[in-house]
């Protein structure tokens, strides 16, 4: 059975994605143990609450495992949209795939480095690749 090219680019985001989380998790239960807090009997808050207690280059994993669950919520939605329209173009491919590696390297950098220049200028031009994936959806909508 052939599959759409277009899937590959999400199934590896997905991969990275679960990456990020086994990473932050294995960086982030020594750091809260080193910070004193107690999962049994710590009450949860709001994302970011433990900024500034717990290590910030531990917390930078967990930020960014929350960066992937939100932008790329619409990268999965429009491309899922393109396969749906069979509009599974070389263009869209590629489009896909850059917008998979510039998140893949968001992560790297945010957590290893956070340089935001570098972390802002990855997420625009990801961006941008997911602004092309949307028009050529639109158009290809305006045309069927």
């Amino acid at each position: 059975m052939a599959y759409d090219p277009l899937l590959g680019p999400v199934v590896a985001l997905v991969a990275w994605t679960l990456v990020m989380l086994v990473w932050a998790v294995i960086v982030r239960m020594p750091a809260l143990k080193k910070a004193g807090i107690d999962l049994k009997t710590r009450i949860g808050s709001r994302p970011g609450a433990l900024d500034g207690v717990v290590d910030d280059q531990a917390q930078w994993k967990a930020h960014n495992y929350i960066h992937l669950v939100e932008q790329p919520t619409l990268f999965y939605a429009i491309v899922f949209a393109l396969i749906f329209m069979g509009a599974s173009y070389s263009i869209n491919v590629w489009l896909a795939w850059a917008y998979v590696i510039l998140r893949v390297l968001h992560s790297i950098v945010q957590a290893l480095w956070n340089r935001i220049i570098v972390r802002f200028t990855l997420f625009a031009l990801s961006t941008i690749c997911l602004l092309g994936l949307t028009v050529h959806a639109a158009a290809h909508l305006i045309h069927a």
